[in-house]
């Protein structure tokens, strides 16, 4: 198996990512964090946090290079936001 290469259907990431970051990780990153990104190996529970994607999955990848990684942003249910909502001021 390639390194990367997923394990699992996106389905069962996700629920195990959520199950993870919501039972075990959510209380230790929280406070101050809000807005960085948490890459979570769905296998083991270890996770790094970093200011952006790129750098937790490769700072996760380093110590564990055949995680199977869910993110999560601090603070937030997904990674990325679409659209317009909170972003234009008001007068």
């Amino acid at each position: 198996m390639n390194v990367g290469q997923s394990r699992y259907p996106k389905e069962e990431i996700a629920r195990r990512g959520k199950e993870l970051y919501e039972n075990r990780i959510r209380a230790q990153v929280e406070a101050g964090n809000l807005g960085k990104i948490v890459a979570i190996d769905i296998e083991t529970g270890e996770f790094e946090m970093a200011d952006d994607i790129l750098p937790a999955a490769q700072a996760l990848r380093q110590r564990l290079p055949d995680s199977q990684i869910w993110l999560v942003r601090v603070g937030s249910e997904g990674v990325h936001r679409f659209g317009w909502r909170g972003m234009v001021k008001t007068a």
